[in-house]
């Protein structure tokens, strides 16, 4: 089941390509009159101004060199049934094809070690095949080249820990360069127990569970990442801290086709820019979904945009100040943007197809921005009023 669903997951990643938005009818609802206002007295129990300014520091300029310095670098050609095993601060050059072999980074919690893909390809059975045990933080760098890193089978466990994605580390992970990066995998394709990073490089990704997974940030600055899943393209969340879980887009290219959410976060999305395609049941989820400039389109089968109870710091909060959002609803109970909270408008263009635009269980307050709503721009924003707890309330998907 797991390879059919790869294999159609291949297809969908093709199908993003195709997206193009459409124009559906206006229906009649509810229309609020909305108060000129300010932002952060809508958004009652959030900090605007110290969020915000933690955007400007996700990134160190390491994580933002494409290419690395290779002098001294350790050289390793990959062989079958042949782990290689990292203890030390470096960097490492990793090239060849193999099958059943993991690289094991388990170094000092201090050490920052770089692995240069150039020319790598590995088939694994049932390990990941980068595995990050300990470290202080570990880049996955490309070279001007293709790679491809694939498990076919069921995951196996290492003893407590539940190593289920090709790339599996128990630290931060960045992933830059030039080149390619393709993902195969039967469950998860990139999983960090702390933050994951990219800033470069293509990034193919076909998972038959999350794209890229994190417990404390997922942020993109730069490169191209493409994935096609079963479960949720982006997900951060940690089980047992509802104050952790953010999604930062800053700068690059994303484009996904999910079964359940594309993008999801438990407390902050924000989006500062890049372009952002995605197909999914829903596009965007988080607490306090921020979007300050980018351009993005979204389809989806449920809610295009849901800020929905999922942390306990923050209000539920859908917020516009700027870029371009196109959002194109499938028919029946949905809604393009549902807040289980606020809505704010500031700036920005939103041009919106949907028989719901707006479900919001709070205020909404517009001072500034483009409304466009199947096809006709409007001043006034319009309430369904249909229930927004009803987004967010669980991890199953509906069909492709």
């Amino acid at each position: 089941m797991n390879r059919r669903k790869l294999r159609m997951a291949a297809a969908a990643l093709a199908a993003l390509a195709l997206m193009t938005a459409g124009c559906g009818t206006q229906v009649s609802a509810q229309t609020d009159t909305v108060p000129a206002a300010s932002a952060k007295t809508a958004a009652d129990t959030m900090t605007l101004d110290t969020a915000e300014a933690a955007s400007s520091d996700l990134f160190t300029d390491r994580d933002l060199e494409q290419e690395a310095d290779l002098t001294g670098a350790v050289r390793y050609t990959v062989e079958s049934g042949k782990n290689i095993e990292i203890t030390g601060e470096g960097v490492y050059v990793l090239s060849g094809t193999a099958e059943n072999v993991s690289v094991i980074v388990d170094a000092d919690g201090e050490a920052k070690v770089q692995l240069v893909l150039d020319g790598l390809e590995i088939t694994n059975e049932s390990s990941p095949c980068i595995y990050v045990k300990s470290a202080d933080k570990v880049f996955v760098t490309t070279t001007d080249s293709e790679n491809a890193l694939s498990v076919t089978g069921a995951f196996r466990a290492d003893g407590d820990t539940n190593t289920d994605a090709v790339i599996f580390s128990k630290d931060d992970l960045v992933l830059n360069g030039r080149g390619t990066l393709d993902i195969s995998s039967t469950e998860n394709g990139i999983s960090g127990k702390d933050d994951v990073k990219v800033t470069g490089g293509t990034v193919n990704i076909r998972a038959t569970a999350d794209g890229i997974e994190a417990n404390d940030a997922i942020m993109v600055g730069g490169g191209t990442v493409n994935i096609a899943t079963y479960k949720d393209g982006f997900h951060a969340e940690k089980d047992d801290d509802d104050t952790l879980g953010a999604i930062y887009i800053t700068d690059g290219a994303v484009n996904i086709y999910a079964q359940d959410d594309a993008i999801h976060a438990t407390t902050k999305l924000q989006i500062d820019g890049g372009k952002i395609r995605l197909k999914a049941s829903e596009g965007l989820e988080g607490t306090w979904v921020q979007v300050n400039d980018g351009e993005i389109y979204i389809e989806a089968s449920d809610d295009g945009i849901n800020a929905a109870h999922k942390s306990s710091a923050m209000t539920p909060t859908a917020e516009f100040n700027g870029g371009s959002v196109t959002i194109v609803m499938g028919s029946g109970d949905t809604d393009a943007v549902d807040s289980n909270g606020n809505l704010i408008i500031t700036g920005g263009t939103l041009d919106i197809t949907a028989q719901s635009a707006f479900d919001y269980d709070g205020t909404c307050q517009r001072t500034g921005g483009t409304l466009i709503v199947n096809g006709t721009e409007t001043d006034t924003v319009q309430s369904q009023m249909m229930g927004g707890q009803r987004g967010g309330g669980g991890r199953g998907g509906r069909g492709w």
